[in-house]
């Protein structure tokens, strides 16, 4: 017989290697599931997860699908170390985007090298501004960020749904729910000429190397990470929980503001009903496989990109429907936190117990 027993210390090696044993845990899974139901499994599988990664055209829509995942991840991961929950992500993704949008629509007839720059600041402020609600709640009434900043991100897909309906709306645009076009000094630009891969794409690369570098060789990361471990130790080495709330939240916020902007100046290049894709929530799981790390969020990215890539392509060659995608990245979420107690127990052999002399 076998029994879980807690190891004297969390295993290194299986706190990396648990994240890879989920992925595999979910395409076994998603094949006997699809298989059970009629599809063919194992092709709906390969479309899903392994497709996207054996044709190059398909690699710019990968790093297009993994960049607001990488930034938004980024903001949640600072969080989640300090103990700070915001699961209003994609509210504060849309939220971005509506105040980056705002400026896009003022300058609408105007050109210069500063527009841009400008919606992308704007989307940053829009961001932590709505994340200033859950900290405030937070910090002044001990209300918990997570119900908070939850429901605000219903808030602001209304407030999306509203303003493309109603005042933003094109008047040129034969009467569909959306904003004027962006023009092209508030679209991002291409990495390379002729290249679909924009802008956002390195930056996102690049946001993921100043936050490695902020976490683990500044004393803010170290602040963080005392304040999420130890709220104890952190009083008494004179760091401020209060601060660091705050801090995280603005900083969560505005990742998703600024990740939020992006998408509607890089892939879309307005605002539509369609903006709000899910993209906080699924920057969770990419926390979580990253295991909070910079480095490992853009794996997790990738991965996360991978099953939207290939959820449209087994739509397409499988015929699955459109929710396969979110069943997958379920399933990874359930696995991923299933095979973390791999990380602090271990299955070994029960013990025999002993024979009493008679």
């Amino acid at each position: 017989m076998l029994e879980w027993r807690r190891r004297r210390e969390p295993s290194k090696a299986m706190l990396y290697l648990s994240p890879l044993i989920a992925i595999g845990l979910t395409m076994l899974t998603g094949m006997l599931v699809f298989g059970a139901i009629g599809y063919d499994g194992l092709r709906a599988v390969t479309a899903i997860f392994i497709t996207p990664l054996m044709e190059p055209q398909r690699w710019a829509d990968l790093g297009i699908k993994a960049a607001p995942l990488i930034m938004i991840a980024l903001g949640l991961a600072i969080g989640f170390r300090a103990n700070v929950w915001n699961i209003g992500a994609e509210g504060q993704y849309v939220m971005g985007a509506i105040a980056g949008t705002g400026v896009a629509l003022l300058t609408h007839d105007m050109t210069g090298w500063w527009i841009l720059p400008a919606m992308a600041l704007a989307g940053i402020a829009g961001g932590a501004a709505y994340a200033a609600v859950p900290a405030l709640l937070k910090v002044r009434l001990q209300v918990s960020e997570i119900l908070t900043s939850l429901m605000l991100t219903y808030v602001a897909v209304q407030f999306l749904y509203y303003l493309v309906r109603g005042p933003w709306k094109d008047p040129d645009g034969f009467n569909f729910p959306q904003t004027k076009m962006f023009s092209g000094s508030q679209t991002l630009p291409a990495v390379a000429e002729g290249s679909l891969v924009h802008l956002g794409v390195p930056l996102a690369i690049l946001l993921a190397m100043i936050a490695w570098f902020v976490m683990s060789k500044t004393i803010a990361g170290y602040a963080v990470r005392v304040v999420g471990r130890a709220p104890a130790a952190a009083r008494h080495g004179g760091f401020d929980a209060d601060r660091v709330t705050w801090a995280a939240l603005l900083a969560g916020g505005g990742l998703a503001g600024l990740a939020g902007l992006f998408e509607a100046a890089g892939p879309f290049g307005q605002l539509t009903p369609q903006f709000p894709v899910g993209y906080g929530f699924t920057a969770i799981i990419v926390a979580f496989l990253g295991r909070l790390s910079p480095v490992g969020i853009v794996f997790g990215a990738l991965v996360l990109a991978v099953t939207y890539v290939g959820g449209e392509i087994a739509q397409s060659t499988v015929r699955l429907p459109s929710a396969a995608t979110g069943m997958f990245q379920a399933l990874l979420l359930f696995f991923l936190l299933a095979t973390d107690v791999l990380v602090r127990y271990r299955l070994a052999r029960k013990a025999r117990p002993a024979r009493s002399a008679s």
